[in-house]
């Protein structure tokens, strides 16, 4: 396993801004956000993709979408609405490979997210 990006943010050998952290999950604000609240949440556990998911990991990933829906309702966007999405792979417009859940909010959010992407495509 090559070591990246959130291993280094999760051994504390890079900063950021985390706002969450548990036994099995980290999550802090996005560098780049594309929104006025955009948060990655991530397992400690290093996982490439959604596609090296195992059964095994089931609860482990259960345990990033709670941790969205918690954060949520503690930051008092909840009820306005929010995106989560994991992107898996290159052409999905994945950087890091290590899974990570991205939550936006804060603001109308459209659909779909990346049209002008689509129209050259």
């Amino acid at each position: 396993m090559s070591e990246t990006l959130f291993t280094k943010i999760i051994n504390r050998e890079i900063p950021a801004d985390i706002v969450y952290e548990d036994d099995t999950t980290l999550a802090f604000r996005d560098i780049n956000p594309q929104a006025p609240v955009h948060l990655l949440i991530i397992p400690k556990r290093h996982i490439a993709t959604i596609n090296d998911i195992t059964e095994n990991d089931r609860e482990l990933v259960g345990n990033l979408y709670y941790v969205a829906a918690k954060l949520a309702k503690e930051m008092g966007f909840a009820d306005d609405g929010y995106r989560t999405v994991m992107n898996c792979g290159e052409n999905s417009g994945q950087t890091v490979f290590h899974i990570h859940l991205h939550l936006l909010a804060g603001k109308p959010l459209g659909w779909p997210p990346y049209s002008d992407k689509m129209k050259q495509a």
